[in-house]
């Protein structure tokens, strides 16, 4: 695989055009000694009408409130952003694509009251490629409960997308990982499920979806499309609560969204098979065909790809032509 930074193609950075291998920042730059700054992240896909950006309208105003959060004035508006990662697309000959709009602070000084810092703003795109193998995605993942605990209400800003949050996410993964695992659940300071490293989680019981209430997690755009497409298509009902481990242990179903991960199921928590009871698929068989979580699946990669049909019907406004 190319390394990121050796590459051709074309990085929008405080609204120039540089060529890919020149897109640099100086090695003091503030945010990469603090962590103070915030992204997001953006996918593009080609389908029957051509290559549309997913919700990214949606992505921007989350991103312009992660900045207003932290108290980072933004010298571009929503417009200017969206029109930025539209044009990334046509200039880096892309058709399916991941986005990654990074605010960051200068290299004017150092020190936690460094002042008159500039605002940067930069939006590299690739192709992501598979996120995961279609095996994996088929059979799901096998995941363990993390000793870290997600961020406090009042020790971090929980709605805003900020980069320094993910060193959190990295501990748990990496200690997830070198066990032997392909993910992480990650509880809040009070013991409940918060999140995947960086994934929202859903669970089935009884013919009802539930996932966490917006505390610790973030507020997923993905988490959001498969809350409506359950609601509104599917007329399944969604459950915003808190959420014990063991409720995961004795879901019928249970699955992970973000952007990247699209909805993957979780086939297992802490060496428990979810939906291990009678009549669920054995550990390493694919999910069932008709179960609620293939069913979102089909209908999140047809309305992602703009696949007539009625995912697209209902939510074809989520689509922006590239």
């Amino acid at each position: 695989m190319t390394p990121l930074h050796d590459r051709d193609g074309w990085i929008w950075l405080d609204g120039d055009w540089l060529p890919w291998r020149e897109a640099r920042v100086h090695a003091l730059t503030h945010s990469l000694h603090y962590g103070m700054g915030c992204f997001e992240g953006v996918r593009a896909y080609q389908g029957p009408g051509g290559t549309h950006l997913f919700r990214v309208a949606e992505h921007t105003r989350r991103l312009l409130d992660s900045a207003h959060a932290l108290d980072i004035p933004l010298p571009f508006d929503a417009d200017t952003l969206i029109q930025a990662q539209r044009e990334s697309l046509a200039r880096n000959a892309l058709a399916n694509a991941y986005l990654k709009p990074t605010v960051f602070l200068g290299a004017e000084g150092l020190g936690l009251r460094a002042k008159g810092l500039t605002t940067h703003v930069m939006l590299p795109a690739w192709d992501l490629g598979d996120y995961v193998s279609a095996q994996a995605a088929a059979i799901g993942l096998r995941a363990l409960t993390s000793s870290w605990a997600r961020h406090h209400v009042n020790i971090s800003l929980c709605r805003a997308k900020t980069n320094g949050h993910y060193v959190n996410s990295m501990l748990a993964l990496n200690t997830a990982v070198k066990a032997g695992f392909d993910e992480t659940i990650m509880l809040d300071p009070e013991g409940y499920v918060a999140e995947a490293s960086a994934a929202n989680v859903f669970l089935l019981r009884d013919g009802e979806l539930h996932t966490p209430e917006v505390t610790s997690c973030l507020e997923g755009i993905t988490r959001d499309s498969v809350i409506r497409l359950a609601r509104e298509v599917l007329g399944i009902p969604v459950v915003e609560r808190r959420l014990t481990r063991d409720a995961l242990y004795l879901a019928d179903e249970a699955f992970v969204t973000g952007t990247a991960a699209e909805i993957l199921p979780l086939r297992e928590l802490d060496g428990r098979h979810i939906g291990g009871r009678a009549g669920a698929p054995a550990v390493g068989e694919p999910i069932a065909h008709d179960s609620v979580t293939a069913r979102l699946q089909r209908l999140y990669r047809d309305v992602t790809r703009g696949v007539p049909g009625p995912a697209l019907e209902a939510f074809g406004d989520w689509l922006t032509p590239a």
